[in-house]
């Protein structure tokens, strides 16, 4: 009996436990790439994320094509790959920002850099959010990472 009940609660802790997907990347697309990048809000280079909707493309900070860094609220910041989530890395998947999106010369697909979901799906073909990476703020300084 005794052998039972630490069974029982074995499994109930095993498929109680949560795993932080933050970083994961279940996108067939996108290959999972090592991002571990700081971005230091005082530089000017980085103005553009000191107020709400402003947003910053690092193409070398790691990633498949970079990434984009999005001030979402004055304070919450969101971290999104570069890549076109909805085919495989090419010539013409590296998104650009335009406004509030991120756009795919590609198929002129375009995404919402708020929630990462596209915006004009092609009905009847599966699609893709936009590839999320893990962000931290501790002061004025950004983690950005994957790991």
């Amino acid at each position: 009996m005794k052998r039972f009940l630490i069974l029982c609660c074995a499994v109930v802790c095993l498929f109680s436990c949560n795993s932080d997907d933050g970083g994961n990347n279940n996108n067939p697309y996108i290959p999972n790439a090592l991002v571990q990048f700081q971005i230091d809000l005082d530089f000017p280079l980085y103005d553009n994320l000191r107020f709400a909707g402003g947003s910053i493309f690092i193409p070398n900070g790691g990633g498949v094509r970079g990434f984009f860094v999005f001030n979402l609220s004055g304070d919450q910041f969101l971290a999104w790959e570069a890549s076109c989530p909805n085919h495989i890395p090419s010539n013409c998947s590296t998104m650009t920002i335009v406004g509030v999106l991120a756009t795919c010369a590609c198929e002129d697909y375009e995404y919402s850099l708020a929630n990462g979901q596209l915006l004009n799906p092609v009905e009847g073909s599966d699609t893709f959010p936009m590839v999320n990476y893990r962000i931290s703020k501790s002061g004025d300084v950004l983690t950005i990472s994957n790991n």
